[in-house]
């Protein structure tokens, strides 16, 4: 971890918990939607990821215009052979880039539905597998929401993590500018190297897997879920995927930190990336100001964690 932090490094000042909550994503073969306002990064940071860990990567830019078969593939009918050949789209990758997934029609937006659950693309009734790894890093504009559509709750969930992207810091800035005054381009990775690859996180994913999840840290993590589902402040709850996904990121935290056994901190260090974009605020309750992290510190200051 600490080798592919240098090598993001290379490209991109700070950041380094979007990067772990990137790898964290991997590690349980999930799915991300990075949150943030234009000009921070994101785009880049992915590229210099799937570099740095010898990925395939392909962008998607999502628009209005898009169609489904853009995203999938379609069948192409050849003139040579007279028959029809199926022509791959971006999706079959190992990292794959749905740049402001909100901006497309919800046909659109589902033609990923199929690709991030079963891993799979299936055209005239034929599943065509996707590569191994496959995650989707979506992202989205946090201000401006005319002319967008709302991802539906049930595509929501089937992201792993939501990451708010944050705006560098005073000094991060600073230290940005001083790359680009030096010559730094952005288009240009050719400085970043592989550190890891595709067995490496597969055995990484064998390794999470084996980390010990004593009862009552189960029971933690259940408690907190169905605490959200009877929250006055929220309309819909945290659904059982949900409480799967919060002891799987739990897991490849606890990995990642060098214990073979997860903590109820670990727990609480991944609920609110696990669980923000799983719930739903009451319109009372967003009049008043409350947000989906809000809530859930409440509720995480509230259920007793076992000792």
């Amino acid at each position: 971890m600490t080798a592919l932090r240098a090598e993001v490094a290379k490209t991109v000042v700070g950041q380094d918990s979007v990067v772990t909550g990137l790898v964290i994503s991997l590690l349980c073969r999930g799915h991300v939607l990075l949150e943030g306002v234009p000009g921070t990064a994101k785009t880049l940071m992915i590229r210099t990821l799937a570099r740095a860990l010898d990925l395939d990567f392909k962008r998607v830019q999502f628009t209005p215009d898009l169609m489904p078969g853009d995203v999938t593939g379609s069948l192409i009918y050849d003139n040579r052979t007279a028959e029809f050949e199926f022509r791959e789209g971006p999706v079959f990758t190992n990292l794959l880039l749905a740049d402001e997934i909100n901006r497309t029609p919800p046909k659109t937006q589902a033609s990923l539905l199929e690709a991030m659950e079963e891993r799979q693309v299936s055209v005239e009734g034929s599943p065509r597998p996707l590569p191994d790894p496959f995650v989707v890093c979506a992202t989205q504009n946090p201000i401006e929401y005319e002319g967008t559509y709302p991802l539906p709750e049930a595509q929501l969930d089937r992201f792993l993590l939501k990451l708010t992207v944050p705006v560098p810091t005073r000094d991060e800035e600073i230290a940005m500018l001083q790359r680009h005054a030096t010559g730094f381009d952005p288009r240009d990775l050719s400085a970043v190297r592989p550190v890891a690859g595709a067995d490496e996180l597969a055995a990484g994913r064998e390794a999470v897997r084996t980390v010990h999840l004593d009862p009552k840290v189960a029971a933690y993590v259940v408690d907190l879920c169905r605490a959200t589902r009877q929250s006055p402040s929220l309309a819909l709850g945290v659904s059982p995927r949900g409480a799967t996904a919060l002891l799987a990121t739990s897991r490849a935290w606890a990995w990642m930190s060098g214990r073979d056994y997860v903590t109820p901190d670990d727990v609480k260090a991944l609920a609110r990336p696990t669980l923000r974009h799983r719930v739903q605020l009451r319109p009372e309750a967003e009049l008043e100001g409350a947000t989906a992290d809000g809530v859930l510190e409440g509720i995480l200051s509230h259920v007793p964690a076992p000792r």
